[in-house]
């Protein structure tokens, strides 16, 4: 099962950055991190992007299903998230209820499963038991 999660957008500095394109949106990404305010969570948070081991890359196609997902009410960064994860992976894990909440809402125009990792965690350990 491959599961994105929100620290997978966070490798983009790591990528070319004389690219126009890959420097903007590795100033996103440097901007979000650093909105962070415990210097100790947003060094761990530079840790995990580093470490991440796909990239998505935002084109045109990802873009207008982001914008289809922010008429359901997502947030735009949210809404761009769950693009990605939809193009790249079978879940994915946010902590945000809001968010989770929302995709349940309207879970038959969305391709992928949304959920909470602690909700998702206690689902596979309960189902290893048996």
């Amino acid at each position: 099962m491959r599961i994105y999660m929100d620290i997978f957008c966070f490798n983009r500095p790591f990528d070319d950055q004389t690219q126009d394109r890959i420097r903007i949106e590795s100033e996103a990404v440097d901007y979000e991190i650093s909105k962070i305010p415990n210097d100790e969570r947003r060094k761990k948070a530079e840790v995990l992007a580093s470490i991440s081991k796909e990239k998505v890359i935002v084109h045109d196609e990802v873009v207008k299903r982001a914008l289809e997902f922010e008429k359901m009410g997502l947030r735009g960064i949210d809404a761009l998230h769950l693009a990605c994860a939809e193009k790249s992976s079978d879940m994915l894990l946010t902590t945000d209820d809001d968010f989770v909440r929302k995709v349940k809402d309207d879970k038959n125009h969305v391709k992928i499963r949304v959920e909470n990792p602690v909700t998702w965690l206690m689902e596979v350990l309960e189902n290893e038991q048996h």
